[in-house]
C-alpha cells in the first residue's frame, strides 16, 4: 500500500512539473540549415578574380588568363581581418561572369591552372577553404550561372559543364556554407569567339530544379542563395538597407533568379508567403564589387556602415559585407581600417544589456518553460509565450532606478515561424505610458534606434501578429555616441547644412578661423554663406560632455549667380558631386556673374561608378567680357587617376568675370567631364 501511495505521489510530482505544451507552429517554418545560417548574422564576400586585373566590374569573356598574376596574395589575410571583424564566414567569387574560375577546373582552360601564379599549380579556393578552417570561419562559394566565355553557353551542353564545375566545388573543399547564384545571366560576351549577343530563359535554361538537388546531395547542410532562393533571398538592392518591414515568409514558386520586378514584389517577403526565404543583405565596403584604385578615397565611412549594420541586421536579414581584394591580392589597408572601426562600434553599442539585471513581467504566460524570464537569459532556444487566443501581449521591465538607454532589440523564436506584426516601446510616467519607439515586423532579430530616453520601467507591448508572440530576447542598451565631426554639404546658393554623425548630439561651429567649442554658435538650421570664409564645426555629447575633433572646410563665393555657356554645363556648378557634365569640345566656360580677383580654381572629377573623361593636362583661362582670353595657368594634375579627389590649383590674382578650364589631355581619350569646378578668391 505504501509503495502504491508513494507511486501516485511521484506520478503526480512528475505531472506538475511538466513543460507546457508549445505552442502551434505558424507556417511556413525554417529548416535547420536556414536557422544555423541565421545564427551567423555577418559574414564576408570576397570579389576577387580576373575583373581585379582588367579593371572591370563586368568582364567580356575574351580576357586571357596569363592576366590574372597577383604579387603577394595571402588568403589567410582575408580570414584574418574578417575574424577579427567579427564576422562568422567568407563567401568567393569562384567564378564570375567573364567565366575564369579560381580553382583548376578539369572542364575548362579558362582558369588559373593557365595562369602565372604559382606556375599554374595553385589553387585559391583550397587555400582559402584551409584559410577558414584555421580562422574558425564558414566558408562559401559564389559561382555565376552567366558564363561570357564558354562558347556553348545558351545551349544544353552548357548545362552538364555548369552542373560538372559545381560537384567540383561542392566535393572536393570540405563543408560548404553557403552556394551563392548570381541574378544576372544572359547578354552579349565572347562566347568562345562568337562575340554575340545570347539570351537564355532564365525560368527554364538552367534546369533550377536539378542544381538545386544536386547541392541537397553534395552540400545537404548549405544553404542556397539567389533572388528567390530557394534558402535565402535577395533584400532587393545593393546599398545595404532592407525593408523596414520585412518577412522571412516568401511566394517562392512565383521568384526566379533575374525577374525584373523582384525588387518591388518580393523583396520584403511577404506575410503569407508559402515558403520560410529570409533576405540576405549585400553590400560592398566600396561602390565597386571589384577592387578599382580610383576608388581607395571611397571607402564606407564608419557612420555609413553602420547604418547599414542597423538597418540590414537589425531589421531581420544577414549581412554580407563585400572585399574587393586588390591587385596584390590583399584586402587594401582602407577597408580594413574601416571594418575594424565598425567591429568596435558594434561592440561598444550592445557591451552591456541592461535588461539583464531587471525584473520582467509579463501579463500572461503559457506556462511552466515559457515563463517571462526566458527574454533575460541570452539563450535563443527559451522564450516567452502567451495562452492561445491572446489578443495584445505585453512585456514589462523594472528597472529599480532611473537608466538612460537608446536601442531596444528583439528577437523571435523563428523555429515556430515569424509572427509579430507590429509592437511598441513605452515609458511609465507618473502612472501614464508615452510610447518611445515603434516597429512592425521582428523575424530573428529587430533593433530600433532612437535619442536618448531615461526611464525606471519600461514595456514591449506586441499590438499586432499573425498568431502569439514568441519573443527569444529583449535587450535594452545605452549605446555610446559617434563622437566624430559633422558631416557637410553647401547647395549653389551657398547655403550650408551640417549633419550629425548620431542622434542626441548637438553642433557647434565657427566662421572665423577660431576653433569651435560648446560655448561657440550652435547649428539649428541652415544657414547661408556667399563669400570665401573658413567653417570649422565640432560634435558634442551633451551628456558626457565628449567633444569630436573639429572638421575644417574652406568654402568660397557661392556659385548662385553662376552660369555654364554650354548645354548641361550647369552640372559642373551645382555643388552636387555626383553629378557631371561631359564635354564634347574638352572645356567648360563659365559667366561668374560679377568680376572677381580670383586667385586660383578647383576641379572635383568624375566621382560616378564607371568614371571616364578624368582631366590630366589642363589650360585655365580668364576674361573680363567674354571675347578675349588670357592664359592663368596650365599643368597637370597628378596623380588623379589613382586619386580622384578634388584638385586645386593657385596663382597670383588675376580680374576675371569669365573663367574656362581646357583639358588638353584625358586620361582614357574620351571627351572630360567635369564634376564641380570652382574659383579660389582668397
Amino acid at each position: 500500500m505504501k509503495n502504491t501511495l508513494w507511486l501516485v505521489l511521484l506520478l503526480a510530482l512528475s505531472f506538475c512539473t511538466e513543460k507546457a505544451a508549445p505552442p502551434t507552429p505558424v507556417l511556413p517554418v525554417p529548416e535547420p540549415r536556414q536557422i544555423a545560417w541565421q545564427e551567423l548574422e555577418y559574414y564576408g564576400f570576397l570579389h576577387f578574380n580576373m575583373n581585379t586585373f582588367s579593371d572591370r566590374e563586368w568582364g567580356f569573356g575574351d580576357e586571357k588568363p596569363e592576366m590574372f598574376d597577383p604579387s603577394d596574395l595571402q588568403p589567410r589575410q582575408w580570414a584574418k581581418v574578417a575574424a577579427e571583424a567579427g564576422m562568422k564566414g567568407l563567401i568567393i567569387t569562384a567564378k564570375h561572369h567573364d567565366g575564369f574560375v579560381l580553382w583548376p577546373s578539369a572542364y575548362t582552360e579558362h582558369s588559373i591552372k593557365n595562369s602565372p601564379w604559382k606556375d599554374g599549380k595553385g589553387d585559391l579556393i583550397k587555400e582559402l577553404a584551409e584559410a577558414c578552417k584555421e580562422y574558425g570561419l564558414k566558408f562559401g562559394i559564389y559561382y555565376s550561372p552567366w558564363d561570357r566565355n564558354h562558347p556553348d553557353y545558351g545551349k544544353p551542353e552548357y548545362i552538364t559543364y555548369m552542373r560538372n564545375q559545381l560537384t567540383e566545388l561542392l566535393s572536393n573543399y570540405g563543408e560548404i556554407f553557403e552556394v551563392w547564384f548570381d541574378g544576372a545571366n544572359g547578354g552579349d560576351g565572347y562566347y568562345g569567339g562568337a562575340n554575340e549577343t545570347r539570351k537564355v530563359d532564365k525560368l527554364t535554361y538552367y534546369q533550377w530544379p536539378e542544381v538545386y538537388q544536386l547541392v541537397r546531395e553534395l552540400q545537404p547542410n548549405a544553404v542556397m542563395f539567389s533572388d528567390g532562393g530557394p534558402d535565402v533571398r535577395w533584400v532587393g538592392n545593393e546599398h545595404g538597407e532592407a525593408f523596414e518591414t520585412n518577412w522571412a515568409n516568401l511566394m517562392r514558386d512565383s521568384v526566379y533568379a533575374g525577374m525584373p520586378d523582384y525588387p518591388e514584389k518580393y523583396a520584403a517577403g511577404q506575410e503569407f508567403g508559402t515558403h520560410w526565404v529570409p533576405a540576405e543583405t549585400n553590400v560592398s565596403i566600396r561602390p565597386g564589387w571589384y577592387y578599382h584604385t580610383y576608388e581607395d578615397h571611397k571607402v564606407r565611412s564608419l557612420p555609413n556602415l553602420l547604418d547599414i549594420y542597423y538597418n540590414s541586421i537589425g531589421r531581420n536579414t544577414s549581412l554580407l559585407i563585400n572585399f574587393p581584394v586588390d591587385t596584390r591580392g590583399l584586402i587594401h589597408e582602407n577597408d580594413v581600417d574601416a571594418i575594424m572601426k565598425l567591429a568596435a562600434k558594434v561592440e561598444k553599442d550592445f557591451a552591456v544589456n541592461l535588461a539583464s539585471k531587471a525584473t520582467a513581467r509579463a501579463n500572461d504566460e503559457r506556462g511552466k518553460g515559457y515563463e517571462v524570464k526566458n527574454v533575460l537569459d541570452e539563450d535563443y532556444e527559451t522564450y516567452w509565450t502567451t495562452s492561445d487566443g491572446t489578443e495584445e501581449a505585453e512585456i514589462k521591465l523594472e528597472f529599480g532606478e532611473e537608466l538612460s538607454f537608446n536601442r531596444l532589440m528583439l528577437q523571435e523564436y523563428t523555429p515556430l515561424g515569424q509572427r509579430v506584426k507590429s509592437f511598441v516601446l513605452e515609458k511609465e510616467v507618473n502612472g501614464s505610458w508615452e510610447k518611445i519607439a515603434e516597429g512592425t515586423t521582428v523575424g530573428y532579430k529587430r533593433i530600433l534606434r532612437f535619442p536618448d530616453v531615461t526611464a525606471s520601467t519600461v514595456r514591449v507591448r506586441f499590438t499586432d501578429g499573425k498568431d502569439i508572440p514568441l519573443i527569444s530576447k529583449v535587450g535594452i542598451y545605452d549605446a555610446p555616441k559617434l563622437i566624430i565631426p559633422p558631416t557637410f554639404s553647401r547647395n549653389k546658393s551657398g547655403e550650408i547644412t551640417l549633419s550629425s554623425p548620431d542622434q542626441g548630439l548637438n553642433i557647434y561651429y565657427s566662421l572665423d578661423d577660431s576653433d569651435p567649442n560648446a560655448e561657440s554658435q550652435q547649428y539649428t538650421n541652415p544657414f547661408k554663406v556667399d563669400q570665401a570664409t573658413t567653417l570649422k564645426a565640432i560634435s558634442v555629447d551633451p551628456v558626457s560632455g565628449k567633444i569630436s575633433e573639429a572638421e575644417r572646410i574652406d568654402v568660397d563665393i557661392a556659385k548662385s549667380n553662376w552660369k555654364a555657356s554650354q548645354a548641361n554645363g550647369e552640372l559642373a556648378i551645382d555643388e552636387n558631386p555626383e553629378s557631371y557634365f561631359e564635354s564634347g569640345d574638352n572645356n567648360l566656360t563659365i559667366d561668374l556673374g560679377e568680376e572677381l580677383i580670383i586667385k586660383g580654381f578647383t576641379y572635383m572629377p568624375m566621382q560616378g561608378r564607371y568614371p571616364k573623361g578624368f582631366i590630366t593636362n589642363f589650360i585655365f583661362e580668364v576674361s573680363t567680357n567674354g571675347n578675349s582670353w588670357k592664359q592663368a595657368a596650365s599643368g597637370e594634375f597628378s596623380n588623379i587617376v589613382n586619386s580622384p579627389i578634388e584638385q586645386t590649383i593657385r596663382f597670383d590674382g588675376v580680374k576675371a568675370k569669365f573663367i574656362r578650364l581646357r583639358a588638353s589631355k584625358t586620361a582614357d581619350g574620351n571627351a572630360a567631364t567635369f564634376a564641380e569646378v570652382g574659383v579660389l578668391t582668397k
